[in-house]
């Protein structure tokens, strides 16, 4: 069984929007409609877990009326503390219906653009390992400071990459790497793969996309506006656009 895991509880507040990012309205369908869809006709998907407060609970229920094309919704989480408690909450209920050698695959509510090569490559890379995260080579140059105000070193970016998601996991892995870190260190946590990387689970990588952005600013916002408007949801989706090999 491979769960799909999504994270709605985020507040947008640097959008400046008047509601969360992942509800405002594109081309009269709601951000999180968008991957809601591409989870629910991904054949290898079997269900789909949503982390969001109750309040928006209607928004999105009226998005799976219509988007959950094959009726995987398995049911709702409370959002935590943090982004990071959030999943512990969403694992937590999976666990209740999943076995934790199956595969949890996290993704973002604000990330509208998620491809069904991503989830499938996603999917097969896991076989073996403990998780797999999407990444991106850094193009530009990359420097390190001590102080925010001058130079300390010049980082090899062959070396560095952006991490995206879906991140995929082993469930039970995974659910204890994140026990590992409570209930204090997993606050300082940002990033999903995080903690499997400290418990040093065995992660690998696959190639990311550069269209599979999150929208965090009102700019990122009119970006996704402009694609869905010049390709449409399918052709933004499916076309690989932005495709980058990792190195």
């Amino acid at each position: 069984m491979a769960v799909a895991l999504i994270l709605s509880g985020g507040k947008g507040a640097r959008l400046g929007a008047d509601i969360p990012k992942q509800y405002i309205e594109v081309y009269d369908r709601p951000v999180i409609s968008y991957c809601i869809e591409r989870l629910s006709v991904h054949e290898k998907i079997d269900r789909i877990q949503i982390v969001a407060a109750p309040q928006w609970y209607q928004i999105i229920e009226r998005c799976l009326e219509k988007y959950d094309k094959n009726k995987k919704f398995q049911g709702f989480s409370l959002p935590g503390e943090n982004r990071q408690l959030s999943i512990c909450n969403g694992l937590t209920d999976i666990r209740k219906y999943a076995d934790d050698s199956q595969i949890v695959l996290v993704h973002d509510a604000a990330r509208p653009l998620l491809s069904s090569r991503i989830v499938t490559e996603c999917l097969e890379a896991v076989h073996g390992h403990d998780g797999v995260v999407p990444v991106i080579p850094m193009k530009d140059t990359i420097y390190r400071s001590m102080d925010g105000k001058k130079i300390s070193a010049l980082i090899n970016r062959s070396e560095v990459y952006a991490g995206q998601a879906p991140e995929a996991f082993r469930i039970g892995k995974y659910y204890e790497a994140n026990k590992m870190l409570c209930p204090n260190k997993i606050l300082e946590i940002n990033g999903s793969t995080e903690p499997a990387v400290l418990a040093g689970l065995d992660m690998v990588m696959i190639a990311g996309d550069e269209s599979n952005f999150k929208i965090t600013t009102a700019e990122d916002l009119e970006h996704f506006e402009e694609i869905i408007k010049q390709k449409g949801w399918q052709g933004a989706a499916d076309e690989g656009m932005g495709i980058v090999q990792s190195r």
